[in-house]
Order: structure tokens, then C-alpha cells, then sequence
């Protein structure tokens, strides 16, 4: 019996699937009730909304705060197992999509794209520290060429001008109307350009 529930284990790759904006926690305790109840285990693995612990920007005096943030709002990651044609299975497929605030997965309609296994292990990492409360290391370095990807100043590009990890900010350099002007943004607001 143990080496069937390796082998399932094994075959089980990790989705992203879009939900509703702060709605990832319900969505991930309403689908991980669901698989109990419908006894969907072998199918469904784990559901994850990956989060860190950052200091918090209103701390104010000598008090550090910390604040729990998800590192991908509007996604949960769920492992499962497709079906050999890489559909969803009937059974998990009506149970995911019958859950309020669940939008669809990456990927063509019905056939979900399979993380790749770097990414999986950055994620299952990023997990793990934030479970030992450990901060999130900033990606970036001064110099380095970004895009911001949310926020009043969307699609602007600009430059790294420091990072500032005791705050859970970096400082980018950003044209506008000709000027440029240091903006102070979260890390996961932008991306490497």
C-alpha cells in the first residue's frame, strides 16, 4: 500500500489557479474541505496561498510589526494529478469549479500547465521560511533594470536605486514627464525588466 501512495504522490504536479482577489484563503479552506468530504485525496494534495512575514510600513517608534502578505495575490497553488489525456478528472474538475470565488487555472481551457519544477521548489521554499517566520529575501539589487507590474506607476520601467529590506521596499528611479523621481514600492510590485 505504501509504494501505490508514493507513486500517486509522485505523479501529482503543481497548478496555479486565478481566484478572486482577497479571496485566496477561503477559497483554499473551502476546496481543502471539499476534497475531505468528497474523499478526493489521491487526486488533490496539497492546497497552498503562499504568504511572508514583512515588517510592517505603519510601524511606528521602536515597536517592530510584522504584517502577513501573500507573495501571489489572486492565485492559489493546488497539487493534483491529471488524467493521462492532462485533463482535470471529472470529479476534481466540478469540485473546484463549483467553489465561489474560483476563476480557471493557467493553461488551455480544461488541460492546466504543470509549474516547472524550479519554480515549485522557489515557491515550497518561500513557503517553508515564511512558516519559521524568516523574512523574505529581496530579489533585487541596486542597479537592476525593473518593471512595475501593479500600482499607480503600472508599466513604468525604471532602475533600482536601493533596497531598503528592514521596510520590505525597494527605491526606483522612474521617468516621469521627463523627471526622475525615486518611488518607493513592494517587491513583489514589480518585475525584472
Amino acid at each position: 500500500m505504501a509504494e501505490s501512495k508514493e507513486t500517486t504522490a509522485a505523479s501529482k504536479k503543481w497548478y496555479v489557479l486565478r481566484v478572486a482577489s482577497n479571496k485566496e484563503e477561503q477559497v483554499r479552506e473551502a476546496l481543502e474541505r471539499k476534497v475531505k468530504i468528497e474523499g478526493l485525496q489521491d487526486k488533490i494534495g496539497r492546497i497552498l496561498v503562499p504568504t511572508e512575514r514583512r515588517p510592517s510600513p505603519r510601524g511606528r517608534g521602536g515597536d517592530k510589526k510584522f504584517v502577513e502578505r501573500k507573495m501571489y495575490p489572486g492565485y492559489v497553488f493546488i497539487e493534483m494529478e491529471l488524467e493521462e489525456d492532462g485533463s482535470i478528472g471529472e470529479k476534481p474538475w466540478f469540485l473546484i469549479r463549483e467553489t465561489t470565488g474560483v476563476g480557471d487555472f493557467i493553461g488551455a481551457t480544461g488541460k492546466p500547465t504543470a509549474m516547472r519544477q524550479v519554480d515549485v521548489d522557489k515557491m515550497l521554499q518561500q513557503v517553508e521560511k515564511a512558516g519559521e517566520g524568516a523574512p523574505m529575501a529581496v530579489e533585487f539589487a541596486k542597479g537592476d533594470s525593473v518593471k512595475i507590474k501593479e500600482g499607480a506607476f503600472e508599466n513604468f520601467e525604471g532602475a533600482v536605486d536601493e533596497v531598503l529590506p528592514d521596510k520590505g521596499l525597494i527605491r526606483v528611479i522612474v521617468t516621469i514627464f521627463g523627471r526622475a523621481t525615486p518611488v518607493e514600492l513592494e517587491y513583489w510590485q514589480v518585475e525584472k525588466a
